[in-house]
């Protein structure tokens, strides 16, 4: 504190002047959550061996999108599905997405919840990835996204149990290290045709509305089993069809209609082939027709006069002229 001053001081106008010297500048750094990391949910998203490109970029998708994940090395093909299990625990993750493809062509996820369970496995359609041009949305990298979910899932037990699922795999855990303090997007969840299509919408600050930035797919429920990739059977879905029996259905319609276009042409050789039916003769056909006169046939015995060839017209005037003249001269 300054002193105040001396009685032979004089005191300027004003009060006493502060110090020329400018007061030092300090950067406050921003606030920092003081709550802890509680929710201790980890996920395992990895494939097994033989996936397409847009199996990856998706895998991947997910794993950019979620901060709470953990990626792994390939599984082969030939150990069975319990040792995800061990690898989980070995990852220290008790939640894992499991990619699993077949005949390079068909794509299967499984959700589980190891190591106790319950699981569910799905047949995994119409796969969009971040990358595509109509993806048009961003949003901040590691944000904390809102869950929407369709209200069936309120109504129906299976779909209850896989709402559950969802939220503990999908939503980011409170106060996570490597996550931001931002809710700038939102995963929808939508029932349609006995399939959940998953969307990924931004949410713009201005008006509010929402831009979809990705990933996009949709899934076909196949099982819900009790335990973990594997044990007794909780839920079937009835109207799944398998992408064979949907690829033979194709192949026999296809055959049907060759079939039916070979037999079309069939029935019309036979049509051509067979004898046509004689019509017998009507004798009241002719009853009104008049023969026509028959005219005596003339035969000429002197080869007749060639006739002239000339192209001008004028020309053969002048000779048919010449002809008469000649005529009334002998007759004269």
């Amino acid at each position: 504190a300054r002193s105040a001053p001396s009685a032979g001081e004089a005191v300027p106008e004003g009060g006493p002047r502060e110090s020329s010297v400018p007061p030092q500048e300090y950067s406050i750094p921003p606030p920092v959550s003081q709550g802890k990391w509680k929710n201790k949910e980890r996920v395992l998203i990895f494939s097994s061996r033989g996936i397409n490109f847009r199996t990856r970029h998706l895998m991947q998708d997910l794993r950019t999108l979620m901060p709470h994940s953990k990626a792994d090395t390939k599984m082969d093909r030939k150990d069975q599905l319990f040792v995800i299990n061990e690898v989980c625990e070995m990852k220290n993750c008790n939640k894992c997405i499991f990619f699993e493809a077949k005949k390079k062509q068909d794509l299967y996820m499984w959700l589980s919840n190891t190591p106790q369970g319950p699981s569910a496995k799905f047949l995994v359609q119409n796969v969009h990835t971040l990358a595509e041009l109509k993806m048009t949305g961003n949003c901040l990298r590691g944000s904390r996204p809102l869950l929407s979910f369709d209200p069936i899932f309120d109504r129906e037990p299976h779909y209850a149990l896989l709402k559950e699922l969802f939220i503990q795999i999908f939503s980011t855990p409170h106060y996570h290290p490597k996550s931001q303090p931002f809710v700038d997007h939102v995963f929808t969840f939508t029932v349609t045709d006995e399939r959940i299509w998953f969307r990924n919408y931004q949410i713009i600050e201005e008006d509010a509305s929402l831009v979809e930035i990705g990933p996009r797919f949709v899934l076909n429920l196949i099982k819900i089993f009790q335990g973990s990739f594997g044990g007794p059977t909780l839920y079937e879905n009835p109207h799944y069809q398998s992408p064979n029996m949907h690829r033979r259905l194709v192949r026999l319609s296809v055959a049907a209609k060759f079939r039916e276009k070979q037999q079309v042409k069939e029935v019309q050789k036979i049509k051509k082939k067979g004898t046509k039916v004689l019509v017998e003769e009507d004798p009241t056909e002719a009853v009104f027709e008049t023969p026509a006169e028959e005219k005596p046939v003339e035969i000429q015995l002197v080869k007749p006069e060639s006739k002239p060839i000339v192209k001008d017209k004028k020309k053969l005037r002048k000779i048919q002229r010449k002809k008469q003249k000649k005529l009334f001269r002998t007759e004269g």
